[in-house]
């Protein structure tokens, strides 16, 4: 998988002489089939890496009332565990955005991915809540490539027109994840305990991660044709190919646009996490259910969200095949969005059975992850190729830092006042404000400079 050989405005393509280099004209974007099985190989780990990622990140929701009863933690120490885990990843995007554009999705998702396995493997060993706290910080920091290596593969091997399905299909990946969690992991809890559960799938995830290694190749490795280089870098922002400086990384701290990035998509993972987190513990303090009932019914809402987020990629893709400018036509994706997302997640504190709150929860996730489909997809349409992944790093580094109080502020809430109707009002507002920032302060496109 490739590109010793890609070349930017000033410089022709290595390793072509001049006379037998090829430059197609504009309408002429064909994919190789090389291209095509290279994409497909990649789109297929990055499904598998996402399923994986998403059991991982599910397990302590659902099994959050036996391990409270185990260990005699209340909600808001549960609350804190998984705050823990949201909080070392959003501070571990950081230095994973500048590693990436430096290392490659090849050794950082492949490293990341068997770190975090491996902590997740040790989550079945831990014995109390000092231990607990450590095996999710590990857990998050290990997960941390994961979304900015998508967008980077997916930057690095379909043209900008191309882009929107792939997306779709690998933010739809995790809704997957997260709809097969709750009942395959109350399975796994029946057969084999909580413990044995998290051992499962850390072992997996560590085989997968060998697989991701042994298997892909990052663009910067392949050598590529004139004709495969025109189909990847047609229509997309200009760059220069050196990696991105410490002063350049810094500088995207001064952009309005990267603030608006940042605040806005805090309102989408903000409501994501709340629901990854707590849609199990509702569902069964709410309503009385048992483990395997929870399981089933808690996996509905997620593959609404998946919906949402295959329906995106189709439909933006689609759009801008048809002229409509991507940047705009995102944009506009995700306020609708939002809004929609926080008016369905309000209706959800009026809910008075399980059918009525699980199909709007489930209204809600959609909206919101159609919206979020579209929030990754303005990094592809609205930033220069080599800050993608820096781009991508810092949005989620502020949006899950944001998103780790979700957690902890609803198991307070629920130990306070005995009712999750608080914590869902509190979520429908911040998705309004980030909403808001989107409309307000996502104006210009972040380049380079060139």
């Amino acid at each position: 998988m490739e590109n010793t050989s890609t070349r930017d405005a000033k410089n022709p393509v290595v390793g072509t002489p001049p006379e037998q280099e090829y430059v197609p004209a504009r309408s002429d974007i064909v994919r190789s089939p090389r291209i095509r099985k290279i994409q497909i190989t990649a789109m297929l780990l990055l499904l598998f890496a996402a399923i994986i990622n998403y059991l991982d990140r599910s397990s302590l929701s659902v099994a959050n009332m036996t391990i409270r009863e185990e260990l005699g933690l209340n909600a808001t120490e549960i609350g804190m565990l998984l705050s823990a885990f949201s909080l070392a990843y959003g501070l571990a995007q950081l230095p994973c955005g500048a590693l990436l554009d430096r290392k490659g999705p090849r050794i950082m998702l492949g490293l990341g991915m068997f770190v975090w396995s491996l902590f997740q493997a040790a989550a079945g060993l831990v014995h109390n809540f000092t231990q607990f706290i450590l095996v999710r910080i590990g857990l998050g920091i290990g997960e941390a490539p994961m979304n900015p290596c998508g967008v980077k593969v997916i930057n690095d091997w379909f043209n900008i027109k191309d882009r929107g399905m792939p997306m779709g299909f690998f933010n739809a990946a995790s809704m997957i994840g997260l709809s097969v969690a709750p009942p395959v992991l109350a399975a796994m809890m029946l057969a084999f305990g909580w413990r044995g559960m998290f051992i499962t799938i850390g072992v997996l995830g560590m085989f997968l991660a060998i697989g991701w290694y042994l298997i892909y190749r990052d663009r910067d490795n392949n050598k590529l044709s004139a004709e495969e280089i025109h189909y990847l870098q047609a229509g997309s922002v200009a760059s220069r190919k050196e990696p991105l400086s410490f002063a350049e990384w810094r500088g995207l701290f001064k952009q309005r646009t990267m603030w608006g990035m940042m605040i806005g998509f805090s309102g989408i993972n903000y409501t994501a996490w709340l629901y990854i987190a707590w849609l199990p513990g509702y569902l069964q303090s709410t309503y009385h259910l048992d483990l395997k009932s929870t399981g089933l019914l808690a996996a509905i809402p997620f593959l609404f969200g998946a919906a949402g987020m295959l329906l995106n990629g189709y439909a933006v893709d689609a759009l801008v095949r048809r002229g409509f400018d991507a940047v705009k036509t995102r944009k506009v994706c995700i306020i609708s969005g939002m809004l929609l997302s926080a008016a369905f997640t309000a209706f959800v504190t009026r809910a008075t059975d399980t059918t009525s709150a699980v199909t709007l929860i489930g209204m809600a996730l959609f909206c919101i992850h159609f919206a979020g489909t579209s929030c990754w997809g303005l990094i592809h349409a609205n930033v220069t190729a080599r800050m993608t992944a820096s781009v991508g790093s810092i949005q989620n580094f502020a949006s899950f830092v944001f998103a780790s109080f979700a957690p902890v502020i609803t198991g307070w809430v629920l130990d306070t006042t005995k009712s999750f109707s608080l914590a869902l009002m509190i979520c429908a507002g911040i998705a309004v404000v980030g909403a808001l920032a989107y409309l307000v302060l996502v104006r210009k496109p972040i380049t380079d400079g060139i």
